[in-house]
């Protein structure tokens, strides 16, 4: 294979001039440093104008001032407009990497309590005992939070989903967790699959009316017009994979542990988890200390391929005009029947000739032509129900799922596919499929060797002739 040779002069777009000097003299810097660095060149000239200003004052030159007084304030700005925000967000980012929530359970409030009834008792009797009691039990405190912490230090979580998952049916996932300290193990963690965060709320402008008079009820106002109200919403929640937790009351050093999950989800689409959370409360349970992992798992669902009624009822006729449309020299036996003069007699069954007392054929099916195709008509939004849609997408998925068992060679159609013959991406995108108000496939179709199982819900009278002969019809009823 040809390789592409990148030359010095031709750089990245949007790499800086630093950057481009460093792959020249064949130096890695991290680009954090090379911020720094650069601060720091900007900070010392900034200083020094500063001090010739300084002195260009005292010696009377005013331009000389001027001019490197203002040098000075230049580079500060540029210093701190270009570098300052940049080291900020990477602060920031490393500490939202290592956020911690914490949460005080019901043992935490009771101990509490004691702590601050025998405290209150010690100041009013002035008793030692009791001061070293209140000192030991706040010190109990404090070696709780940096046991916890040490204890939730250095963790990796993984969470691996099934590869495939089919609606209504159950599948099993994977939570790893892995200890990489040398000596420390981690006692009673908790993996929370869907960690508590807050709700955040923002201000909007939303449709309201306003009507007159304003104390009388909606529908006895005499006068209604549009109107805007402020009002603070909250951000809609995202379909979620998991909730619950996972218990690992030990965890050794340089080892990993992992757990089952059970996935089971009655809804076709796309699910989203963003965040898992590793929670201890270790040693004396007083706090519930929990590591925020900014680890993110999206699955699809395909729709069901359960065997419904509908579908055992279809299926044979289907199969029956699908054979019939196939029919011919193979070495598949499609069935045995009466002879006729133009059959030829190396097709005898001589054993069923013997039984029946008549002759009979062979006939055989047509492997070389065992091509189906399953067509879904995306329909129109008003022509069909949501509940209709949902049955027939899933009608479409336990055909596909059918076939591509049996010994054929399935093909998909679909408004927007791409036409892979692989099943599962036909799932995945049955699994997204929202109806749209883009032309029709029928009109797309044309007579071929492929026999059809087309999936609409346009009228029997708008569909082309020519496809009645090499197709099965379900229709989506509204």
């Amino acid at each position: 294979m040809p390789q592409t040779l990148s030359t010095p002069s031709a750089a990245p777009a949007g790499e800086t001039f630093a950057r481009r000097t460093l792959r020249a003299l064949r130096v890695e810097i991290p680009e954090v440093w090379v911020r720094f660095l650069l601060a720091l060149v900007g900070l010392v000239l900034a200083f020094g104008a500063a001090l010739f200003s300084t002195v260009s004052r005292e010696s009377g030159n005013l331009p000389a001032t001027l001019v490197l007084a203002s040098a000075a304030l230049l580079l500060a700005v540029i210093v701190g407009l270009t570098t300052v925000p940049y080291l900020a967000r990477r602060v920031v980012a490393a500490r939202l990497r290592d956020a911690i929530a914490y949460d005080v359970t019901r043992v935490g409030l009771v101990y509490c309590l004691l702590v601050v009834l025998i405290g209150v008792a010690a100041l009013n009797t002035g008793n030692n005992l009791l001061y070293i009691v209140t000192a030991a039990m706040l010190a109990a405190i404090l070696a709780s939070g940096i046991a916890s912490a040490a204890v939730l230090s250095e963790l990796q979580l993984d969470v691996r989903m099934p590869e495939h998952l089919f609606a209504g049916r159950s599948a099993m996932g994977r939570a790893m967790v892995r200890n990489p300290r040398k000596w420390l193990p981690s006692l009673s963690i908790g993996v929370e699959l869907a960690p508590r965060k807050k709700s955040r709320k923002r201000w909007k402008w939303l449709p309201a009316t306003f009507g007159i008079p304003l104390w009388y009820p909606p529908e006895k106002q005499w006068l209604k017009f549009r109107d805007l109200k402020l009002r603070r919403v909250g951000e809609p929640d995202t379909k979620k994979i998991l909730d619950g937790s996972v218990y690992f009351p030990y965890v050794p050093p340089r080892s990993e542990v992992s757990a089952d999950l059970q996935f089971r989800l009655d809804r076709r689409g796309c699910y989203f988890q963003q965040g898992f959370g590793l929670g201890t409360l270790f040693p004396f349970g007083f706090l519930s200390k929990t590591r925020l992992v900014p680890l993110t798992r999206e699955i699809i669902v395909y729709p069901k391929v359960e065997p419904t009624d509908e579908l055992l009822e279809i299926l044979p006729m289907i199969t029956g005009e699908w054979e019939s449309f196939e029919r011919g020299r193979g070495h598949d036996l499609y069935r045995i029947r009466e002879y006729l003069p133009d059959d030829s007699a190396r097709h005898v069954d001589w054993k069923a000739t013997a039984k029946s007392g008549s002759l009979k054929v062979r006939e055989f099916s047509r492997e070389d032509e065992r091509k189906l195709r399953i067509v879904f008509d995306q329909p129109a939004r008003e022509m069909v129900s949501e509940k209709n849609y949902e049955s027939a997408v899933a009608m479409a998925a336990s055909l596909s799922w059918h076939f591509s068992r049996e010994n054929a060679e399935v093909s998909f159609m679909a408004q927007g596919y791409e036409g892979s013959p692989d099943v599962y991406p036909f799932l995945r995108y049955l699994a997204l499929a929202e109806p749209s108000a883009g032309r029709s496939l029928l009109e797309e179709i044309r007579p071929s060797e492929d026999y059809n199982i087309i999936l609409t819900a346009r009228q029997k009278g708008s569909i082309p002739t020519a496809l009645w002969a090499c197709s099965y019809f379900i229709f989506m009823d509204k």
